[in-house]
This record gives C-alpha cells, structure tokens and sequence, in this order.
C-alpha cells in the first residue's frame, strides 16, 4: 500500500527585471541575486497515510497542480522534501504527454512503457485500456485529431490500467463528459475498496466529499485547512465570499462536526427548529412525514432587502434540496433594525434513512456572494427514520404508482401499445404504510 509525506514543501520561480540581470546573476554569481523569489507552493505538511483518499482545494492559483506535480516528481521543489512509497500513477495534464502526431493507440503504447510496463504487458493490457477509453477507431487516427476528452479517456485509462498503490488526479477529469466522468469516479472507489491511496484535485466539492477521508484547502500556495471535507468546503465556501470586515468563525456542532459562520451580522438566524403536525419540536422524522422548518430572524441593521435561504444537506455534506425566499419571491424590502420575522417552510420530510443538517443563508440576493449577512452550516442537525414506508434505497422518498398491462405477443414484438388495447386491465400497487 502506498503513502506520502510532504515535510515543508515549497516551490518557487525566480523572476527577474530584466534580461540583463538574468546575465549578469550568471556569470557573476558572487555578486549575489538578482531576481525576486515568486512562491508558488511554501511550507505545506501532511501526510497521506496508507488507502486513505485525500481532496485539494482552493481558488485558481492556489498552488494546488504545482503541489502534485511536486509529490508527482514532475517537478523539483525548492525547499522541503516529498517522500512516496508504492507504485504511482498520476494524471496531471490533458494528454499525459502525448505525442500529437502519433495515433491514440501508439501514444497508449509509450505511456505505459513510460509507466514502467513492459512491451509485453502493454500489448496484454491494450484491449482492456481500449474498451475502458471507448474512441472507438479514433485509437488509431493522430492524436491531435482528438478532442481534449477523448485524450482525457485515453490518459485515464492508461494510468489505471493496472490498480496502482496510489493515484493522482489532477482537474483534467472535469474535462471528460458526464458519462464518462462517472465511469471514472467509479473506477476511482473501486481502487479505494482494494486499498488505493487517492490524492486528487477538484473543483467539484461534491465530489471530494463524498470520495475522499480528509481535505486540504491551499491558499496562496499555504496550506491554510487540514480537516473532513465537509468542513474545509463550509471554510473555503465562506472565504469565497469574505469581503472587507467579514467575519469567518468555527465552532463545534452536537454531533462533533465543525460549524462555519461567516457574514457581517447585520441579520443572523436567532431561532432554527424542524416542527410536526402538531407544532412540537422533534428531532427524528419518518419517511415522508410532514414537517415544517421554523426559522426566527432578527435584523440588526436596517436592510433595504432581506432574503433567506436554506439547504438540506446528508451526512457527507452533499446537498439534498436548497432554495430561498428570492426564488420564492418572497423578500423583505425596507427592513428596520431591531425588527424580527418567523419564517415556516412547510414540506413532507422525502429524505432516505439518516442523519441530515440545515445550513441557512441571509443576504440581499439569491447568494452570499454578495451582501452576506450572515450564512451558518449546521445550523440544524436532524435525523430521518423509516417507519412506516416499505423498504427502498436511495437520499429521497419517491413515492411510485406502478401500473402494470399484460401484452399479447404480436404487441410485446411491436413495442408498448396503445392504452386502448392492452390486453388486461391496469394493477395499481396500494401505497406502502
């Protein structure tokens, strides 16, 4: 099994004023620099311990490829030092190297050579890299005639042709489509059951959170977070929006998980609880109840528009329904400090088994990303059960009516048949309770 241990790393490029002092640091080296260090990477630390799957994020220009590229080896740091036992593979650019002017197939060929496999093993491995990429006869045109995700269903395939000790993904997988950005991931979580160490970087946060055991957000090539996806997505989705005086605070939910909070506070959520039928506060849901999710707002500041939004998330973060009273068209206009508003949103509970969170958002606008009021995660933790429903897998309850028509055989043969002639009457499963 593979791991990684970073210890200070650091990467930075020389950047000089002009031509001349570039010559003259060269030939005269004595006389000291004479450029100015740019640090892209500085002092990051962690450790990525055996089968263990660690997520990168941070804005553009966080350091985040230049950091793989130097765990990858593609690139020498200036300071500290990279450590990897196990066999690699990493997918760092579109391409992997390809030669443009070689087909598909002989650029497969040299990579896996590059990749440490033999002549022998890359003619064994071909066939399954082939039907993996699914090209088709591209394989064998130039590359430079494929598009950028054919070349990107190519490199994948080669780098995890054979289960490797630890994997390295870089962005280019964003590149890919839909389809195939699933089949990936699927590959991916197939590694991860055998015992595939995973580092991967991603703007999708949903996808860090639910493949990956940790995450780390870089920021100005500083390693500034280290904790469970859910909270170092909550912390960098709160930077993104930190303006001026904003403040960005964490704090420590029931359940042990981290709660963010980030606004400037002129109206904060004062009151947050999940209500039944009859007005009682309750913890635990069944399937489908009907809830209402009360929310007390006091406005601190006067605010020539006020609106509020909530998020239903699962345990992992991911979200389960949002929505907000600018959708709604619902907002308050003209609000005077001190004031305070009951907000009641009424909905049946259709959540799968588990254990859910409610973060809620104050701004002016349909996001936070402009006048942030106040947004908190965790603001409500609650949990779903399944008393009364029949037994189903999945994040929601939708509830089917199962309509079922026995067909003669010359209407089987042609495809569905009208509704007039069906051969038997319709059966209507009776809801499950």
């Amino acid at each position: 099994m593979g791991a990684i241990t970073v210890n200070r790393l650091g990467k930075a490029y020389r950047r000089y004023p002009d031509r001349r002092s570039r010559l003259l640091e060269w030939v005269m080296p004595w006389r000291g620099p004479r450029h100015e260090a740019t640090w892209v990477v500085r002092d990051v630390t962690f450790r990525l311990q055996p089968g263990e799957a660690i997520g990168i994020i941070g804005g553009n220009g966080a350091g985040k490829s230049t950091l793989l590229k130097l765990i990858a080896g593609t690139t020498q740091p200036t300071s500290g030092s990279v450590s990897v036992t196990g066999r690699v593979a990493a997918l760092l650019e579109l391409g992997m190297g390809f030669h443009p002017d070689f087909t598909g197939r002989q650029n497969v060929v040299m990579a896996g050579q590059l990749l440490g496999f033999t002549a022998g093993e890359m003619a064994a491995l071909l066939p399954d890299i082939e039907r993996f990429a699914e090209i088709g006869t591209y394989i064998d045109q130039p590359v430079r005639i494929l598009s950028s995700g054919m070349q990107v269903r190519l490199a994948f395939a080669v780098a995890t042709a054979v289960r490797p000790d630890i994997l390295i993904v870089d962005e280019a997988l964003s590149v890919g489509d839909a389809y195939f950005q699933h089949k990936s991931f699927d590959r991916i979580r197939q590694f991860r059951e055998a015992g595939t160490s995973l580092l991967i970087v991603s703007h999708d946060k949903t996808a860090i959170q639910s493949v990956c055991d940790r995450a780390l957000l870089l920021e100005k090539g500083e390693l500034i977070k280290d904790g469970s996806p859910e909270e170092v997505a909550d912390f960098y989705n709160a930077l993104i929006a930190e303006r001026g005086h904003w403040s960005v605070e964490q704090s420590r939910a029931s359940d042990g998980r981290t709660r963010t909070t980030s606004g400037t506070r002129a109206a904060t959520v004062e009151c947050i609880e999940i209500l039944d039928a009859h007005s009682r506060r309750v913890e635990v849901v069944d399937v489908g109840q009907p809830v209402v999710l009360r929310i007390v707002v006091r406005v601190h500041a006067a605010l020539p528009r006020l609106v509020l939004g909530y998020m239903v998330k699962d345990r992992l973060g991911q979200p389960m329904f949002g929505t907000n009273t600018h959708l709604r068209e619902r907002p308050l206009v003209d609000v005077a400090a001190g004031s305070a508003y009951e907000y009641r949103f009424e909905f049946p509970a259709n959540f799968g088994p588990g254990s859910y969170s409610v973060t809620t958002s104050l701004s002016s606008t349909e996001t936070h990303l402009g006048d942030n009021f106040e947004w908190r995660d965790l603001a409500l933790l609650f949990s779903v059960a399944n008393l009364s429903r029949s037994h189903f897998v999945g994040c929601n309850w939708l509830e089917p009516v199962i309509h079922v028509a026995a067909l003669d055989r010359t209407a089987a043969a042609s495809g569905p048949a009208p509704d007039d002639s069906r051969a038997s009457a319709t059966l209507e499963e009776p809801t499950a309770r």
